[in-house]
């Protein structure tokens, strides 16, 4: 047999390398599937659990959870993000945030656990304080995003405005927008050195950034924002502030966006497509997770999207919560278990806030009478916040209060005349539709404006007339048995997202600050109750709707 010379094996072996990167090269896939998942709203929400009622319910983190690494089981390529209001919302969120900060903060304990890739940074993270918001900011191995949130006079979002991730070689840009409302519902400290700017601007700004520098092939913007119209008529929803929702506008008026996560409205939004944008919403509370599939295929100058679809996943009693998520929330769980089951008080009957809408009810005007005495008030106003609100006969417990006073609002009161006040009763009115005989006051609901927009007041009488036209439905508003002056002046006990015009009531726009509590109005009332051991349980029956 010949002798081959070292030169021969050295060529064959280089024929076999180039034989085998040919082959290799030949099974590159040059089609790819990404799957992004979002969440939205969950607003502290972690174990399936309704903490008011101490009942399970389909919700939370530890469920979807099982449905995050359900998909990544099923798919290789997945990227993670939420869209905001993450921190707060939830009796877990507020007794960490308020009572014991310092652990980590539960929610970003388990989102790193979940491995996030991004979140959108929603209005309620500013509720407790830019302390708690920062150090929350700080425990999260995610980037928190929002392009249109500056440093007050720089010219630089105070946050990552993107970010670009590298997956199965396809280069995905996440853009993050906050709603630029938070100004008109957070008390100023709680976002001081911050502006908010117009998010339809800095879309305009940042995507061609992530198309053009960033060569992104995929853009995704993960916005703290939702539907502002209804898209059958183009009605605008009443209520909202100036730019609070432009999800549309942006999908509109914006090329280069692929896929927008929404939220903010608390809606489940499966999929829309609109002017070649794919967009979705997963709910609120973690009922639903939100997923888009993209697909792409390479060509001869990059990744083209050549197909995408999105569908919401539900919560539902199928969906185990994760073993691993809810002993991270143990501890968490435990101390809020133990603060909500403090006895503050007693009840000699049963109240309920499911007629609180339509009558003067006791447990409304337990909140009445506290913001009334705290302010040194005329009047109070005060809205049903839970219709599901109940204090039980006998004991009454923190949780009773926390269920009933869900918001972390505070305390202000105005110096406000006659005449504002019954604009502000005016505004509150439009809750309802013009009255029609033979339909009780429950099918006359405006369904556009939320229930915790109807304002009630204490300090006052006066009757809601629903077949006067809007504007002149308050009749026979007396202060001190007597008819209200529009030129009397009064104080007026209402919240900090009211007086920052929260719910169009702008009316208090001007008016003086007499005073401002920087307790919660919920600590006010077990506090309250904690002093009075005993909750009145019966209504003045200061006001009625007629007719």
């Amino acid at each position: 047999m010949k002798k081959r010379s070292p030169f021969f094996y050295s060529f064959m072996t280089l024929v076999l390398l180039l034989t085998l990167v040919f082959v290799a090269r030949s099974f590159v896939p040059d089609r790819v599937q990404i799957t992004i998942l979002g969440t939205t709203d969950l607003h502290g929400n972690i174990n399936p659990i309704d903490y008011y009622t101490n009942k399970p319910d389909n919700r939370g983190l530890a469920k979807i959870a099982t449905l995050i690494k359900r998909v990544r089981r099923e798919h290789p390529n997945v990227l993670l993000v939420d869209s905001g209001d993450t921190i707060q919302g939830s009796p877990l969120a507020s007794f960490h945030s308020r009572k014991n900060n310092q652990p980590p903060n539960p929610m970003m304990l388990v989102m790193n656990s979940l491995n996030y890739d991004a979140m959108a940074v929603g209005n309620h993270e500013y509720n407790f304080g830019l302390k708690v918001l920062e150090k929350a900011r700080a425990e999260a191995n995610f980037p928190w995003l929002s392009a249109n949130t500056y440093d007050v006079s720089k010219q630089q979002p105070h946050y990552k405005p993107y970010i670009v991730k590298e997956v199965a070689g396809v280069r995905i840009g996440i853009l993050g927008l906050t709603t630029p409302g938070v100004p008109n519902w957070d008390n100023p400290p709680n976002y001081a050195g911050l502006e908010f700017h117009e998010p339809l601007v800095e879309a305009r700004k940042w995507v061609p950034m992530l198309r053009d520098k960033e060569k992104a092939d995929v853009v995704v913007i993960a916005m703290h924002m939702g539907l502002g119209e209804d898209l059958r008529t183009g009605e605008v929803s009443p209520g909202q502030v100036r730019h609070e929702n432009q999800a549309i506008t942006i999908a509109k008026e914006v090329p280069g966006v692929d896929v927008i996560f929404m939220g903010h409205t608390h809606r489940d939004v499966p999929s829309l497509y609109l002017n070649g944008v794919l967009l979705t919403q997963a709910n609120h509370w973690g009922r639903h997770l939100a997923r888009a599939d993209v697909y792409l295929q390479k060509s001869d100058t990059g990744w083209r999207v050549y197909a995408k679809s999105a569908r919401t996943l539900p919560v539902d009693d199928r969906v185990e919560a994760d073993p691993d998520v809810v002993k991270l929330a143990e501890p968490y769980d435990n101390e809020t278990q133990g603060w909500l089951a403090k006895v503050i008080g007693q009840s000699a009957e049963e109240l309920t806030a499911k007629e609180a809408r339509f009558r003067d009810t006791a447990i409304l005007d337990l909140i009445q009478k506290v913001q009334l005495e705290a302010g040194k008030a005329d009047v109070s106003m005060v809205a049903s916040f839970n219709s599901e609100a109940r204090i039980a006969k006998g004991p009454v417990s923190v949780r009773d209060i926390a269920g009933l006073y869900v918001y972390e609002n505070t305390l202000v009161v105005l110096e406000v005349t006659g005449q504002q006040l019954k604009d502000a009763l005016e505004h509150s009115a439009k809750y309802f539709k013009t009255y029609v005989p033979g339909k009780a006051p429950a099918d006359l609901i405006d369904e556009k404006i939320p229930a915790y927009n109807f304002d009630i007041a204490e300090g006052v009488t006066y009757e809601l007339d629903l077949s006067k036209p809007v504007g002149q439905r308050i009749q026979n508003l007396r202060f001190r048995n007597q008819p209200l002056s529009p030129t009397r002046k009064l104080r007026l006990a209402t919240n900090n997202y009211r007086v920052n015009g929260g719910g169009g009531y702008t009316m208090y726009k001007n008016a003086p600050v007499v005073y401002r509590s920087s307790e919660e109005i919920r600590e006010l009332i077990i506090d309250w109750l904690e002093r009075n051991k005993t909750v009145p349980v019966k209504p003045n029956n200061n006001w009625r709707l007629v007719p």
